[in-house]
């Protein structure tokens, strides 16, 4: 698996695992009618939008496919000061879960969070969401929760942080 920044020439194949990704883990969870509105189109104009300022990291197959991508910078949520970054998504095609792809992908946005001299970092995750799981075996703590709306519907979202990121890149030491 090779981690790489993304490029505006990306745009399709990250919106195409943004909205695979969300159909397959948000199904259930959020109204279908909402999930087969998400299109590769739609979500190909907000990524080329989202390159021209944030830093994105795509994960490729064999065959330089992308199948994954986190993103991260400096804080946009309001509040949890403490906290001077954030995860703002990580999506991995659901074949391609398990496989350690998402821990080498936030390895890669802490160590850019370190270049910006940023060693606090959040993230929010829907309560239902089984990545859940993923941020507690990364040692996130919970630090609130939520209540949102998509589609109409009311969700719980969860806030996750970690005070201090440098055992996330100690963990992935070789």
């Amino acid at each position: 698996m090779q981690i790489r920044q993304a490029k505006a020439l990306d745009a399709l194949a990250i919106a195409r695992v943004h909205v695979d990704a969300w159909r397959s883990t948000y199904e259930g969870i959020i109204p279908d009618e909402y999930l087969h509105k998400l299109s590769y189109e739609g979500r190909t104009k907000l990524w080329l939008e989202n390159l021209k300022t944030d830093i994105v990291f795509v994960a490729l197959n064999d065959r330089h496919e992308i199948v994954g991508f986190a993103t991260a910078g400096v804080k946009k949520t309001k509040g949890y000061d403490v906290f001077q970054g954030e995860l703002y998504a990580i999506y991995i095609l659901k074949e391609y879960q398990g496989m350690s792809i998402g821990k080498q992908l936030v390895h890669k946005v802490v160590e850019h969070l370190k270049t910006l001299e940023i060693n606090s970092m959040v993230v929010l995750v829907l309560k239902e969401n089984p990545a859940v799981q993923f941020y507690k075996l990364l040692y996130a703590r919970k630090i609130d929760s939520l209540t949102i709306s998509i589609a109409g519907k009311t969700l719980q979202e969860e806030v996750y942080g970690w005070e201090d990121l440098e055992p996330l890149l100690e963990g992935n030491k070789q």
